[in-house]
């Protein structure tokens, strides 16, 4: 890989095709799929459909063994999509010692197939491949990126079914859910492809006659990548996005439960043009230590990019932290940094956000953004509200019309259309939301709906609705990460504030008001990085995503792009 040969490529590039879906489509397409999932599948099956995009041949003509129990049963429309090896340096790997994860559909317990358990070994290539390559890569154009990217966004559009699905068999979120968060995912993509041309330098006046200072940006490296399970395609592609735009390069390392939404998009990142080596996935799960291990201390890495839980975001920012690495982490199931000092390190950690109903609220619409807000994803979302506190004037309205709406949803499989919420991605899952539904009824709570397990195969929990929960039951200082609304009374507005900000995270957090002066006090008081005034949703790409406290470090989305960065001063003295 030479940088004629990316030079020569990109005059290839230099060709005309129809524009993909603009960014405010897809957003709208987003809204749409929580809001009314028919109409939206419907409309995106015309809308999404992106022409045929010119794209280089493939640099392997080998083809690739797939060890599906049968790719036909994922019932897809481009079956190369799923992919059952690592991909290190433009190759399809497996595991040296052969091993592999099996990965099961949460909805019936079936196999979809495997993916190599890998080790140190593989890792450590990936990082080499993904060092050698940033080499060349670090060095093009901010244009060129920028059509890669939009290439990638547009294959992205084209399988927008199939990725849909993907994501439906492999996390269990209803079909309508999974093909708003293709959406969302490729959002991204689009974002950062825009962003990319768009790393302004600045020159700074000095207070020397004789000296001009220029500030440029460059690329931080080779970034580490490590996703959950709730959001396997988006989590990735909002740090992917910003990385590749940025110039940087990387390793994947996504949840052993969800892998092939992350094989897919590397899939298409191949046929998109990305060269070999600047993307790189690695899955595991028993070595997923030493793994982690690696991807924070090895000093060719120079950021750490998690979205995980506050335990492991802490571990990984320690080790992290030896080689000083930049860090970006953000709640939901943190990552590792701290042994080695990162350059720069992203995390997203823990939420447990509040979801405050004033009296002066309309209450039908709080109830929407409730149901929005606390039921999408059959609760795993990491800015889901954990803790509904309702004013007592409204309180007894405001929980008769939410149980009303939710003793309506229907709990099954992901791909029948008259499934309203999926199954749970495993049992430790529905454990810890049977834990915290015995913990609240065992201190006075109320089960107002559902509180159990749905009979049968597969990892399904009735959306529940709790009244009367007391402050000292643990769902108000756990994240439930589950279909489990605590409702809890409250008498003033100091004193919901205080309660609100009681916990050591600040993700997210949500109010209903119509009071003009409240909404201003209230959405400042709250120690959270993002909040939702008369609204359930907030996440798109345009906005910083990311949280205070202990729920991470850095933002992503928005101008996420700089935490990709970093700031070169130029002094030129003798002017």
């Amino acid at each position: 890989m030479t940088s004629e040969a990316f030079e020569s490529d990109e005059v290839i590039r230099c060709r005309s095709f129809k524009r993909p879906l603009p960014t405010g489509s897809v957003l709208v397409l987003v809204m749409m799929f929580l809001k009314c999932p028919q109409l939206a599948v419907s409309l995106s099956s015309r809308v999404l459909a992106s022409p045929p995009v010119p794209r280089r041949s493939s640099r392997s003509s080998s083809i690739l063994l797939y060890r599906m129990a049968s790719t036909s049963a994922w019932g897809l429309k481009d079956p190369g999509l799923i992919k059952t090896q690592g991909y290190i340096n433009g190759k399809w790997v497996d595991a040296q010692n052969s091993e592999t994860i099996l990965v099961t559909n949460p909805a019936t317990e079936e196999e979809l197939g495997t993916v190599p358990e890998m080790g140190l070994e593989e890792t450590q290539a990936a990082i080499s491949a993904a060092g050698k390559a940033f080499k060349v890569w670090g060095k093009t154009t901010a244009k060129y990126r920028h059509d890669i990217l939009k290439d990638l966004y547009a294959l992205m559009q084209e399988h927008h079914d199939d990725l849909g699905k993907i994501i439906t068999l492999e996390n269990g979120k209803t079909l309508a859910e999974g093909k708003g968060e293709c959406a969302y995912s490729a959002s991204f993509v689009e974002w950062f492809a825009e962003e990319a041309v768009r790393t302004y330098g600045e020159h700074i006046p000095s207070p020397f006659p004789s000296v001009r200072n220029i500030v440029i940006k460059q690329p931080v490296g080779v970034v580490s990548i490590l996703t959950p399970w709730n959001f396997p395609s988006a989590m990735i592609t909002r740090k992917l996005g910003a990385a590749l735009a940025a110039g940087c390069t990387a390793i994947i390392k996504p949840s052993p439960e969800t892998p092939f939404s992350a094989l897919a998009i590397a899939e298409l990142a191949r046929r998109a043009g990305v060269p070999d080596g600047v993307i790189n996935v690695v899955t595991t799960q028993k070595n997923v230590e030493a793994v982690g291990r690696e991807l924070c201390q090895n000093k060719i890495v120079k950021k750490v990019s998690f979205t995980g839980s506050t335990p492991v975001a802490k571990l990984l920012y320690g080790l992290a932290s030896s080689t000083l690495k930049k860090c970006v982490f953000f709640a939901v199931n943190l990552m590792l940094a701290s042994d080695f000092i990162y350059d720069r390190v992203s995390i997203e950690a823990g939420g447990n956000a509040p979801f405050i109903v004033f009296d002066d609220a309309d209450i039908e619409k709080a109830v929407e953004g409730a149901i929005a807000c606390k039921f999408r994803g059959s609760g795993q979302t990491c800015v889901c509200a954990n803790r509904i506190y309702v004013q007592s004037s409204v309180y007894a309205d405001f929980a008769s019309k939410l149980s009303e709406k939710v003793a309506a949803f229907r709990v099954g499989n992901g791909l029948d259309e008259a499934t309203t919420h999926g199954p749970l991605i495993h049992e430790k899952a529905i454990d810890k939301v049977k834990r915290h539904i015995d913990d609240a009824v065992s201190r006075g709570a109320q089960v107002l709906v559902g509180g159990q397990r749905v009979p049968g195969a597969g990892s399904f929990f009735s959306p529940t609705i709790l009244s009367d929960v007391p402050l000292d039951a643990a769902i108000n200082t756990e994240e439930t990460f589950g279909p489990v609304a605590a409702l809890i009374k409250f008498e003033a507005e100091e004193e919901v504030i205080a309660l609100a900000n009681d916990t050591d995270v600040g993700l997210a957090g949500y109010f209903f008001s119509r009071d003009v002066g409240r909404i201003w006090r209230v959405a400042e008081a709250l120690e959270v990085g993002m909040v939702g005034t008369n609204t359930g949703l907030i996440s798109h790409a345009t906005i910083p995503f990311g949280g205070v406290k202990e729920s991470g470090l850095g933002r992503e989305g928005s101008h996420g792009i700089e935490e990709y960065l970093n700031q070169k001063l130029i002094a030129f003295g003798g002017v």
